[in-house]
This record gives structure tokens, sequence and C-alpha cells, in this order.
């Protein structure tokens, strides 16, 4: 038999693949003085790059999540996943403090496998007691109802408890998927509720706030709180969502190009999203609050060309600004598996049609 030199590389590589797979759920093996507290992470959040991987994103599609997305993504490069799941896969809006244990343990599972792959996994809950982006309504409402905001607590003290001991590092919270255009001092309530439901159990878990307007204006009523915010990677609209059924008109809307021009005098371009998008933010992290971007992408409708030219001035201006990103989605319209263009050369990719081109860009830049 063949021996072979184990270099210090191989033994390090090696003695972390034997650590990762003795355990799913335990504690990070680093001292804790070796790890940045959650705050510290909070102030300058790290440039953390991924996918949104939605397999919990609704109850109708409630399935484990996939070992080998996280394996794909350690070797592509990346190091995030947010995991955007609706309560509903682990609990009922007519019992919302009864959880589903089984369905739980598929969330540990995701958990253990960026652990185990190296990827930073940010659990958000995209449908929480109380609100949702996306129809139908919940029962009651999260901003005016405390009914519904003490479930909404009561579930993300249960996440905080459940993993208590995981680094911030490799684990984080982000609490609410883009909130409504409500009052200011409105989020700011149940922002604060929710923070001190986590930190009961858990001081030093990483917390990120969705910005308001559908994740679009950033909150300085929140710079106090020691926590990170996250923006959207979507405006204009013309493109990211052109003929998306979901959103009314787009059926209607010329067939984009980039830079875009809708009238006379308004134009997007690079110069514009950094204006509308990076320097507004900007001003925030001045203030010490670490800003990501937890959504971003282009449904397949939109001509591949003009997505990739529009998303290079995005990659590049939040490089510049120093933020990582989510794409929306890893796999499915918006993501660089399975995505349905008919304008796209694919690779086979285990039996996945593979996005080449765009997951070039997103490695690039």
């Amino acid at each position: 038999m063949k021996t072979i030199p184990l270099n210090r590389r191989r033994f390090v590589r090696t003695t972390a693949l034997a650590v990762t797979a003795a355990w799913t759920m335990e504690p990070s093996l680093l001292p804790a003085a070796e790890a940045p507290s959650a705050k510290a992470l909070a102030a300058r959040l790290p440039r953390w790059r991924g996918f949104n991987l939605t397999d919990k994103f609704t109850a109708g599609q409630n399935a484990p999540f996939r070992e080998t997305d996280f394996e794909w993504l350690e070797e592509w490069g990346f190091d995030f996943a947010r995991l955007p799941m609706s309560y509903h896969c682990w609990a009922s809006p007519n019992e919302w403090l009864k959880l589903n244990e089984s369905a739980l343990k598929e969330v540990d599972q995701a958990v253990g496998f960026g652990r185990k792959h190296h990827v930073h996994v940010n659990l958000n809950l995209h449908r929480a007691p109380g609100y949702c982006v996306n129809p139908p309504k919940e029962p009651l409402e999260l901003w005016t109802d405390e009914k519904a905001l003490d479930a909404c607590a009561f579930h993300w003290a249960h996440f905080a408890k459940r993993y208590q001991g995981i680094p911030s590092t490799e684990l984080s919270f982000d609490l609410l998927n883009e909130p409504p255009d409500v009052a200011e001092a409105t989020y700011v309530r149940v922002v604060q509720r929710l923070v001190a439901a986590i930190r009961a159990e858990d001081p030093d878990r990483l917390v990120i706030a969705d910005g308001l307007r559908w994740g679009n204006k950033p909150v300085h009523g929140l710079v106090d709180l020691g926590i990170a915010q996250s923006t959207r990677g979507y405006p204009p609209m013309q493109i990211s969502h052109h003929k998306a059924s979901w959103i009314r008109g787009s059926d209607q809307w010329a067939e984009p190009t980039w830079p875009l021009k809708l009238k006379d005098n308004d134009v997007w371009d690079r110069e514009r999203l950094r204006r509308e998008q990076i320097n507004p933010w900007q001003e925030l992290a001045r203030k010490g609050v670490g800003v990501h971007v937890g959504e971003c992408g282009a449904f397949n409708r939109t001509p591949h060309p003009v997505v990739l030219a529009w998303m290079r001035d995005y990659l590049e201006l939040w490089k510049e600004a120093g933020w990582g990103f989510s794409l929306w989605n890893f796999r499915g319209s918006f993501g660089i598996l399975d995505s349905g263009r008919t304008d796209v050369k694919y690779e086979d990719f285990h039996g996945h049609k593979l996005d080449r081109e765009l997951l070039k860009l997103l490695q690039q830049v």
C-alpha cells in the first residue's frame, strides 16, 4: 500500500474533517476568546458571499436542506448561506407555540452542514408569526398585535436557546424578511423585543435586521442596538422582476437594457445604483453598523446579458463598500442552477443545469 506524506495543510484539513464528522450541533472547538463577539461582528461584518437556500421557504415545499448545496458552495469558494424559512414548516398559525421537532431537526442539519463545510449559516424568518411579505396574510399583525409579537419572540428565543454556544462567526439570525413601509418607531419596537428575547437565551448571537421598505431603507433607529442590517440588490425592479408573475403589470414592461432608460429624466445606471442603493447605507455603516446584501438577483425572463452587466455593477459597488451578498436563489428561477432561462448555454453539473457565466461572475467579484 502506498503511503501519502502528511504535510501540514493535509493534516489540518484531515483533522478538521474528522472532527466535523463526529458532531453536528456541538459548540465550536475554538476557545471563545479567539472568536470575535457578536457586537464586534455586527459593527463590521465579514464580506460573506453566497446564496439563499429555499428548501423551507414555504410550508408547501418544506424539505430537508441538502448537504450537496453546502459542499458545492465550499467547492466554489462561497462562505454564506441564508435560509429564508416559513415558521409554518414547524408550527401552525393556529398553534404558534407548538413546535414540530422533526422539522426543526432539519434546520439543525443545515447548521451542521454549514459548520462542516465552512459556510456561515444565516437563519431568517421569511414568514414570521404576524408577518410575511408574500400572501396569504397572517391572522394577526406583528406590528400592532402583542400576541403576534409574543409568538415571534418565542420562536426566536427557541432558536437562540437551541443553538447557544455556536459562535456567531458560524451562525447568525436575520429577524424578519423585508418589513414593509411601516413607521420606523414601530419597527424599532418590534426589533428591540425580538433582540431582547434572543439575548435572554444567548447574549452573544449575531443578529441582523432587514432594512425598511422591503429591505431598501437603512434604519438609523437601530444603531445603538448592536446589530447589523441587511439591504437588497433588486432595484430597478424593471430588471430584477421583468415578467415575474407575482409583480402586477410586469408583463407589460418593455424588455430591459442596462443602463435602463425609463423616461428622459429617469435613467438607471451604475452611478444611480451608487447614489440610491449604496450611499445611504454607507452613512449607516459610518455609525458602526455592519451591512450585508441579503438578497439580490434577477428573474429568468430578463435577458441574460443584461443580468450579467447589471449584476457586475452591483457586485463591484458592494466589493468597493466591503459588503458581502447572498444571491436569490441557488436553485431556481433567479439562481445559478436550474434557472429555466432560454438564452443560456447550460453546463451539466451532477444532473443540474449550471449557469457557468453567472457563477464565474459571482466568483470573480
